[in-house]
């Protein structure tokens, strides 16, 4: 299964909307990198290179948060921290098997795709809000 990026993902702030498509983009990489389950390298780099745009991304959230003054970035940064986490796992994982199994492939599923839909539609779309209502004086 690949993620989509769709309507109900968009914040309506074409910086993070865009990167958000990149990311979805990075995400089918590694699932398609995984279709060779004998490609162990090829999906190793993938999930680096991932989890070098995830960081990338963050980075630029987290900066645009603190440029508005957003109230919840402290709390916005430790749902980041967690994807992180689950990256670092999943490099882990994959390590240790000779290729991307099954369960490496549900994993991302559940634990990255599911995890992004959720944080995008939930997080990051407070945070488009709250910067739109700032520079339109509090009005949605």
């Amino acid at each position: 299964m690949y993620a989509e990026f769709d309507e109900t993902l968009i914040t309506g702030n074409d910086m993070i909307d865009a990167q958000h498509k990149e990311l979805i983009e990075k995400i089918n990489k590694l699932l398609q990198s995984c279709e060779d389950r004998s490609d162990k390298i090829g999906a190793i780099k993938m999930l680096d290179y991932l989890a070098d745009y995830t960081d990338f991304h963050f980075g630029a959230e987290e900066k645009l948060q603190e440029e508005i003054g957003y109230p919840g970035l402290a709390e916005h940064k430790k749902k980041h921290e967690e994807l992180r986490q689950v990256v670092k796992e999943l490099s882990e994982m994959l390590h240790e098997e000779e290729g991307p199994t099954d369960a490496f492939v549900e994993r991302v599923n559940e634990n990255v795709t599911n995890w992004l839909y959720v944080h995008i539609k939930s997080f990051d779309r407070s945070v488009a809000e709250y910067k739109y209502m700032r520079e339109n004086g509090g009005m949605l």
